[in-house]
């Protein structure tokens, strides 16, 4: 039996979340797999988002731009 660990980040895991099914379908055709997936429960993009509206970072909007 093969086992298949793949870690879930809104529809990605290394690929797109359909190829990743469709690589599991192919596997299953010659053997058992167990397959262990995890999602994670906020996303990259969404974290993104929630510092961007906070505002915690607003203080480099009044900084000089020292790196042009």
């Amino acid at each position: 039996m093969a086992t298949i660990h793949a870690q879930i980040i809104g529809d990605t895991a290394l690929l797109p979340r359909d190829e990743l099914e469709r690589l599991v379908e192919l596997a299953r055709r010659y053997e058992e797999i167990d397959l262990q997936m995890q999602n994670d429960d906020a996303p990259t993009a969404t974290m993104m988002r929630l510092a961007e509206i906070s505002g915690a970072f607003d203080f480099w909007k009044e900084e000089e731009n020292i790196y042009q």
